[in-house]
Parts: structure tokens; sequence; C-alpha cells
């Protein structure tokens, strides 16, 4: 069983050097289950590029399903700090919370990169298609013409799912609806900046090392990746709490 919510929320002013521990401590807890959890991050993956697969509504659903599976992933590193075994099957746990603020969740972000991708296109020029097909040096003309778009959308995107990073786990723990947790977590974001930043860049560097030796390295990052996010969320919002005792 998880354990219960505190009564009321508390966001820590943690420190900016907090941000790449999140990724150690996410690292320590792998190493105690490492093959179950590749095997959940390589779960999310093959389900969520499948679901991109799939035309028209498979794009749709794999954004909204997202908040979805990292609940399940926090759910399953507090249950491994609390002594429980995590299973593959704890891929899917996040289906047994508030599946419907969860995507509403997901749903923000879509929008969200909706508009992103609207509003540059009108201002900066987003990319067309080309009415005859195009040469090697006309793609790479194109793509230079149109990098600070793409970088400039992507920046945006980075600081929305910054926003609402924490607010998958305030969901699962606190049953709070979209709105609150979204509130919550973009509040939490921005009172911890420092640590966010070097949060990102930490684990920026983590995937440039993990795509050296021909990417193998993802099978110990992605998973990495997604316990972090517990352990970030734990820090900021349960540092004063005690840490889960294993039973024994």
């Amino acid at each position: 069983m998880n354990a219960p919510a505190p009564a009321t929320i508390h966001v820590a002013d943690v420190r900016a050097g907090n941000g790449p521990r999140w990724i150690a401590e996410g690292f320590r807890m792998y190493r105690r289950q490492p093959v179950v959890w590749t095997g959940l991050a390589l779960g999310w993956l093959v389900i969520s590029f499948g679901l991109l697969l799939v035309p028209i509504i498979g794009g749709f659903f794999a954004t909204l399903l997202q908040p979805v599976f990292f609940a399940s992933f926090a759910i399953a590193a507090r249950r491994q700090l609390e002594g429980e075994r995590v299973e593959m099957g704890d891929l899917f746990i996040g289906f047994r919370t508030n599946v419907r603020a969860l995507a509403m969740v997901g749903a923000v972000e879509l929008v969200a990169a909706m508009l992103v991708i609207l509003v540059l296109s009108l201002v900066m020029g987003g990319p067309a298609a080309p009415a005859t097909p195009a040469t090697p040096e006309d793609m790479a003309r194109t793509l230079q013409e149109k990098a600070p778009f793409l970088f400039t959308a992507l920046g945006i995107m980075a600081i929305v799912k910054g926003a609402l990073w924490f607010a998958p786990a305030l969901i699962a723990f606190h049953g709070m609806s979209a709105p609150h947790a979204i509130r919550w977590s973009i509040y939490a974001s921005l009172s911890n900046f420092g640590a966010m930043l070097t949060y990102v860049l930490a684990l920026t560097l983590a995937y440039i090392v993990a795509a050296l030796p021909w990417g193998l390295g993802f099978a110990i990052a992605l998973p990495v990746m997604c316990l972090s996010t517990y352990t970030g969320y734990r820090d900021v919002f349960e540092g004063n709490a005690p840490p889960p005792t294993p039973p024994g």
C-alpha cells in the first residue's frame, strides 16, 4: 500500500545542487531492481511509439497517457522505498488512480504544443511542405532556415514540461484535480528553478553519455530518468518527511 498523503502540502526551496542528486538517487534505486525498471521503461516506450504509429488519433492518445505512465513510475518508486518488490504490472498502476485528472494534464501539454507551433508558424514562418521533391541540398537549406523555429519550439515545450513535471505525482499521491496539481507543480518548479535547471543539465549530460556506446546506455538512462521524477518530487514535497522504513 502507498503511504498516506500528508494533510497539508509543503513546497521546499531546495538547493540548486539537488537537481543532479535526484538523478543519483534514481540510479541508486535502479541498481536495486535494474531488470524490472529497464523493462518498465521499455514497456512505456513501446506503448508510446506504438500509439504514434496509429493514424490520426495515435499521437493524441500517446500524449494524454504520458502523465498516467509517470504516475505509475512514481507509485512504483515509492513502493520500492517501502520495501515492496516492483513488478512489470506496475507500469499500469497509474490507471487505477485518477486517470481523468492525469489525462487532463496530458491534454494541457498537447494544447500547449499545438499553440506553440501555431504561434511560431505565424510569427517566424513554420516548416512548410515543398511543392516539388526536394534535393538533399534543398532539405539542408530548409533545416538551416527553420532552425530558429525548431529550437524556439523545443525551448518553450521544455518550459511547459518543467512546469507540469510534478503534476502526475501530486495527482497520484494527493488525489488532486488536474488544475490544482498544475498550479502546485508550476509553483514548485518556479520556487526551485535552480534545482530544475541543474537537473535538466545533468540529465542532458547523462543522455549524451548514454548515446555514445551505440545508444546502449539508454537502457540505464531512461529508467533512471523515470525514477528521478519521483526522487525530485519527494525532495521538494516530502523533504521534511522521514524516509520510509522497509519492513523487516
